[in-house]
């Protein structure tokens, strides 16, 4: 076996990345011995492929041989748990690659490592509602409710979940710009009436809020970005991040200071 002092890190890197086998054998090797046909079974390898990874691993000292097993060595466990980092970071970055400019400074200036505990949905081709539907299935698990800025293309699909969440008791505030409450009270007459007579129902309205929406349930914060002109949904991020919940819970107290309360019958007449 030689031992390979040429080249630079990014050589390794590159190496590791080329074939699509090579990151999830060595990964596999940390866990525990594994025989080369276990190798070629969990990988979908042929055995000369993997007869020659291995070698090219031990020439690197990421892997030792135990009778006709191979493992991992410490080096070859640090580089594994490294690149399995980099491509979760790598596959977070991609999520929020298309939204970064809609998210807020606070949220962008914290840790990197918070990025993989947030919970990116975005629109498909074959189902643009995926963001609503994700919204959706969280308010199935909450017993609270309140949402800065929540907006039409949001919570109209999901009217119906919102009334039955109320007739669950469960309390509910949603502060929203103007002309967003006068399109629900116009539009849905009677339940919003209905609605405004509930004691854990409360709306309330804001002319400057910010670019995002934020919604704080139960043990889990929203940020839900809207295109600029439709409105429309683009993405929803929740999070159970404690320093995102703090900013949240900060900045929802804020307007909600200086937001009115809305009467229904005002927007009738």
């Amino acid at each position: 076996m030689g031992i390979l002092n040429n080249g630079t890190p990014i050589d390794d890197i590159g190496y590791l990345s080329r074939s699509e086998h090579r990151i999830p054998m060595l990964v596999s090797l940390t866990d525990r011995p594994r025989s080369r046909s276990e190798l070629c079974e969990l990988n979908e390898v042929s055995s000369s492929t993997v007869r020659r990874t291995l070698s090219e691993f031990e020439d690197r000292n990421w892997v030792r041989k135990e009778g006709y097993q191979y493992v991992a060595t410490r080096l070859g466990e640090a580089i594994a748990t490294g690149m399995e980092d980099l491509i979760e970071l790598s596959e977070t970055e991609q999520k929020l690659r298309d939204i970064w400019h809609w998210l807020p400074d606070e949220v962008i200036e914290l840790p990197t490592e918070t990025w993989s505990e947030l919970t990116v949905t975005l629109p498909e081709p074959d189902s643009p509602y995926r963001p609503v539907n994700r919204f959706k299935s969280l308010l199935q698990q909450t017993n609270e409710v309140r949402y800065l800025r929540p907006e039409v293309a949001l919570m109209e699909p999901c009217f119906d979940a919102l009334l039955s969440l109320i007739d669950a008791g469960v309390d509910m505030t949603l502060i929203d710009r103007p002309s967003c409450h006068a399109y629900f009270i116009t539009t849905y007459p009677e339940r919003s009436l209905e609605m405004e007579k509930r004691d854990n129902f409360t709306v309330l309205e804001h002319d400057k809020l910010p670019q995002c929406g934020i919604g704080l349930l139960e043990t889990r914060v929203i940020i839900s970005c809207y295109e600029q002109d439709s409105g429309s949904v683009q993405a929803l991020i929740d999070t159970d991040v404690p320093a995102i919940r703090e900013w949240a819970e900060s900045t929802y107290a804020s307007f909600e200071i200086d937001a009115r309360p809305v009467t229904p019958e005002a927007y009738m007449e």
